[in-house]
């Protein structure tokens, strides 16, 4: 992450916290991520529309809202260890069930599935980070731990376009049950943390409204608005791009094939990777407003640019977005870390989980809309076109941003 002598001083436990919750979030986006990969394959299997297509992502989205209030909830009464590896056991099993499916509702189901696991692993994985790392570094820990998600994406790539064109969609979701063996790891390795062991007292009297009272209504109030804004970003960003890669040229897409898709996705999310891990190296030196506002303001400035160079035509358009990929990813996903850190840094001990997990969670339900919007717009201006929309999501979280305490080095009771 990066070079410095404090670091020596991070034990193994601390390590080992550290990459069991980014293990688990990046086998979470694989499972989640191999449905946008094999989306035209679905499409065709099922006869679904652009906007149909969307709606299971967005059904995903929705459910994960659920998870992520009930699993952060769940984590402040039976500890943050023990949550990730239910998540991670739930998403698992979800994945393979999803190759069982032999209609649209179906997908409905099982996808419906993977996102309660999905919301509820990123809260409990974030919260043992936050909990374990020491102030100085927290952002730095929780950015790569959120990394995990660009190795996720990456390594749907990889198993889509390996499996899918050789297998089929049903053996590429049951690859999908790999993660329940890291369940068992997380299991015997990893304790629960000190902090959450500490606060047993606080924790009996607590109750979910209390982060509806006092100075904590506001703060879970603009900590929702500014998460929703970001998610209908990325969601209506990301769910589609592999979709504008391989759509025809005629659609507004970019025409590449499956495989060649997955080209030019590698290198994004290798930005991604880098943009994660920066970005908690700046939040940390400089503060998480400043970090934030940079990655905000520069992707809503290429969001059109990728979009719109399609129609350059020819090799000059896909060698533009083999170039622009690696800063979308970097700048269009890596200003993550800021929830992992600033969530946890917000709310005390006693119900930390459930604030964390109800504003990022709850926002991921409302930011649902975002690949059905999208999708909307793709079936009448194409998907290239319909991309831009999401820029206007980056320029209002870029504002939200100052409605939240600058939270940088603020120790966790």
């Amino acid at each position: 992450m990066i070079a410095s002598p404090a670091l020596s001083r991070i034990t193994r436990r601390q390590w080992h916290a550290l990459f069991a919750a980014q293990s688990g979030y990046m086998l979470d986006a694989t499972d989640v991520l191999l449905y946008v990969f094999a989306l035209n394959t679905l499409r065709a299997e099922f006869g679904l529309s652009n906007a149909q297509a969307g709606l299971v992502s967005s059904i995903t989205l929705i459910t994960s809202a659920a998870g992520g209030v009930l699993f952060g909830i769940l984590s402040d009464r039976v500890g943050r260890t023990r949550t990730l590896v239910y998540t991670i056991l739930l998403y698992s099993f979800a994945s393979a069930g999803t190759a069982l499916s032999s209609s649209l509702g179906g997908l409905l189901f099982w996808r419906a599935l993977i996102g309660l696991g999905l919301g509820g692993e990123w809260s409990a994985g974030a919260l043992l980070v936050a909990e374990t790392w020491p102030p100085e570094h927290r952002a730095k820990a929780t950015g790569f731990m959120q990394s995990g998600w660009a190795l996720g994406y990456i390594l749907a790539a990889g198993v889509t376009a390996f499996v899918l064109p050789r297998f089929g969609w049903r053996v590429l979701f049951f690859t999908g049950l790999a993660p329940a063996a890291l369940a068992l790891v997380i299991r015997r390795n990893v304790p629960e943390t000190e902090i959450w062991k500490a606060g047993k007292a606080a924790r009996s009297t607590a109750r979910f409204s209390d982060i509806f009272r006092g100075q904590l209504a506001r703060r879970t109030l603009m900590a929702t608005s500014l998460s929703t804004a970001v998610l209908f970003a990325y969601w209506g960003l990301f769910t589609w791009l592999p979709g504008f890669l391989s759509a025809p040229k005629a659609a507004g897409g970019a025409g590449l094939s499956i495989v060649r898709t997955s080209g030019w996705i590698i290198p994004m999310q290798i930005g991604a990777f880098f943009g994660y891990v920066t970005f908690g190296m700046i939040a940390d030196r400089f503060g998480r407003r400043p970090a934030f506002l940079i990655y905000m303001l520069t992707a809503a400035a290429l969001v059109p640019v990728y979009g719109w160079v399609p129609h350059l035509g020819g090799r000059t358009a896909e060698t533009a977005l083999l170039v622009l990929g690696p800063l979308i990813g970097f700048f269009g996903s890596g200003y993550f870390g800021l929830f992992g850190a600033m969530l946890a840094e917000i709310y005390p001990t006693a119900v930390r989980g459930t604030g964390h997990g109800f504003t990022f969670n709850v926002a991921r339900g409302l930011s649902a809309m975002a690949p059905f919007a999208v999708g909307f717009l793709a079936d009448r201006h194409g998907v290239g076109a319909a991309l831009a929309l999401n820029s206007g999501f980056f320029l209002v979280a870029a504002a939200l941003i100052f409605t939240l305490p600058e939270t940088r080095r603020v120790a966790l009771e």
